[in-house]
């Protein structure tokens, strides 16, 4: 069992990720900021379903809080330190790019140095499926060029791994980077569109469709992220011997440093979703067909051959079965009664 630091405790993805090494006997040390990007009574929740372990200690804290980031690392000695602390969002990036500067590059850095001063055996840290960009061949694989991004918090997961790279050179700290893939489910984020559709249809509320509907994204379970991860835990990359520099493959290197997808391997139409969300619900949205929205993209889509084939685990959590899983936590979170419900 390890001594495990996860930042961004409250969070959709860290929140569960908690939960699953508490579970498994781990002893998580959470920290977050607890901002106001969306409402923090449900990142307070959140915290509460996992108080109650005796193996779980909670912080508050901030990553770009230079000295007070030194201070936790110094006290506490993590063996395992987990990053899912950052500012999220694509569209949100656009109209506060100082956000994402803030955390997801200065607090990274706190991260890394915390990692690099305290002799931390394995940094696990989030990246995302954006930093594909304009990428065209699907699936996308980490072993493809991402020199592309098309949004600045794109631009910031994409320099995290290239400062974890440094850092895996640099001072040997071992780095593993995993590329999320629209990751939904219970206690999910309010400004991702599973959430925001179910709250939009039981409030009675049009729903945003972009690009006509037409779009395709490879959504991802929360029970799938967290299984995947828990796996990766003890999973501590080495150099590569077979690397090559003069044709580099970027998941790998000659330091010890990994680049995961983790993906469901089966994009899924927009309008399906919607489909199922309706369907679980029991009532149909109304909706605002609109343009593409800028810094998005067509389709998203995980080769997770690399992550199948070290840690024996590839998420397979349907669609349907997901979005019924979420659609009943959120009638329980909000207390909708079965009685409110309308005939599709």
């Amino acid at each position: 069992m390890k001594k495990i630091l996860v930042t961004g405790a409250a969070g959709f993805i860290g929140h569960a990720y908690s939960k699953k090494l508490l579970e498994a006997g781990h002893t998580v040390l959470g920290i977050d900021n607890l901002n106001d990007y969306y409402e923090v009574s449900l990142k307070e929740a959140r915290l509460k379903d996992i108080e109650g372990f005796e193996n779980f200690e909670f912080q508050k804290q901030d990553l770009a809080d230079r000295a007070g980031m030194e201070a936790l690392f110094a006290s506490w000695k993590p063996e395992i330190v987990v990053n899912l602390a950052a500012q999220a969002g694509v569209r949100y990036s656009i109209k506060n790019p100082h956000a994402y500067v803030d955390s997801n590059l200065q607090g990274f850095v706190n991260v890394l140095e915390g990692a690099r001063h305290n002799n931390v055996e394995h940094l696990i840290f989030a990246s995302s499926s954006s930093v594909y960009g304009l990428n065209a061949i699907l699936p996308f694989s980490v072993s493809d060029n991402v020199d592309h991004p098309i949004s600045l918090y794109a631009a910031t997961k994409k320099a995290n791994e290239l400062m974890a790279h440094s850092y895996a050179h640099l001072y040997r700290l071992p780095c593993t980077g995993l590329r999320f893939f629209t990751v939904y489910g219970p206690w999910g984020r309010p400004d991702m569109a599973v959430y925001g559709f179910t709250r939009s249809i039981y409030e009675g509320k049009p729903i945003n469709v972009f690009n006509d509907g037409d779009m395709m994204r490879d959504f991802t379970y929360i029970d799938d992220i967290a299984e995947a991860m828990l796996r990766l835990v003890d999973r501590v990359p080495a150099p590569d011997e077979q690397w090559d520099a003069a044709s580099p493959d970027p998941s790998l290197s000659n330091a010890p440093y990994r680049l995961y997808n983790i993906g469901n391997n089966n994009p899924e139409k927009l309008m399906d979703m919607i489909n199922f969300i309706e369907g679980a619900a029991g009532q149909k949205a109304e909706k605002n067909f609109m343009p593409m929205q800028p810094g998005d993209v067509y389709a998203t889509y995980a080769e997770t051959d690399a992550l199948e084939s070290d840690i024996g685990f590839k998420p397979s959590t349907s669609l349907k079965d997901g979005i019924e899983k979420f659609v009943e936590w959120y009638k329980n979170y909000h207390n909708i009664e079965n009685s409110q419900k309308q005939a599709v």
